[in-house]
């Protein structure tokens, strides 16, 4: 099993700046991808930034220029830091990896989420 564990989250003023970070713990072999997504009430899970073992990053448009994704291989951890907070970006932050698990012959890549963390930015 693997288990994804975010923390970080809370109430800010508008302008103003968080770190998320997730943990990832388990029979993990490797983690390909690690991502951040968030969902604000009454609408879908949607990206807001990915970035793979090799360092290459995507973002959401609205986001980019904010926000920035980190990771640490060694440590299965990945972060994100949030500045110039805005009351759009209010939501439920979901950690996502993608990860190898098993054993010789019997590899799977699946996807593994984190339980969530609130991020509320006031106006």
């Amino acid at each position: 099993q693997v288990q994804l564990v975010e923390s970080g989250g809370g109430l800010v003023q508008a302008g103003g700046s968080l770190r998320l970070s997730c943990a990832a713990s388990g029979s993990i072999v490797s983690i390909n991808r690690m991502g951040w997504y968030r969902q604000a009430p009454g609408k879908q899970r949607e990206l807001v930034a990915t970035i793979t073992s090799g360092g290459s990053t995507n973002y959401d448009d609205s986001v980019k220029d904010r926000f920035a994704i980190s990771r640490d291989n060694a440590k299965n951890t990945v972060s994100l830091q949030m500045n110039i907070l805005k009351p759009e970006d209010t939501a439920v932050y979901y950690c996502n990896g993608y990860v190898l698990t098993g054993r010789s012959p019997n590899y799977r890549w699946s996807d593994y989420w984190g339980q969530g963390t609130q991020v509320t930015v006031s106006s």
